[in-house]
């Protein structure tokens, strides 16, 4: 399980095995074992296991829990509303995101689920009915 997860989560992130070691090396706990690529390759491909200090330290790069991460849990549920209602920093493709634009997604999100949840027949609402020919014709 933690193989196949690992290897979701940094290709899911867009991550070569040397990118993955280069962020892990970055944190604050690396100061003494350093990762390489062949080596998170080898967590991937079930060669080899890294400690609980790698595990904790992969868990928190990816956000997720360790037991998400080993397969104690199947579905970590993240209540969206909730998350961007947290004082931390959420960031999408490298750029953070503003309380306005945490608002604005929110509304989107929401106003999407009901669209899709709640749908109106175009009988029940002609006003919102678009003319599909000109009318000068």
């Amino acid at each position: 399980m933690f193989p196949e997860r690992l290897k979701a989560l940094r290709r899911g992130s867009g991550l070569t095995l040397t990118q993955l070691a280069v962020g892990l090396n970055q944190s604050q706990e690396s100061t003494h074992n350093l990762n390489s690529g062949p080596q998170i390759g080898s967590w991937e491909r079930g060669i080899n296991t890294p400690s609980y200090l790698e595990v904790r330290k992969l868990a928190e790069f990816f956000h997720v829990s360790i037991d998400f991460l080993v397969g104690q849990t199947n579905n970590e549920v993240i209540d969206l509303e909730d998350l961007f209602a947290r004082t931390a920093t959420l960031s999408y493709r490298d750029k953070n995101l503003s309380g306005n634009d945490r608002y604005e997604v929110i509304q989107m999100i929401q106003g999407y689920l009901m669209g899709k949840y709640q749908p109106r027949s175009l009988e029940e609402n002609d006003d919102l009915a678009l003319p599909l020919e000109d009318e000068n014709n």
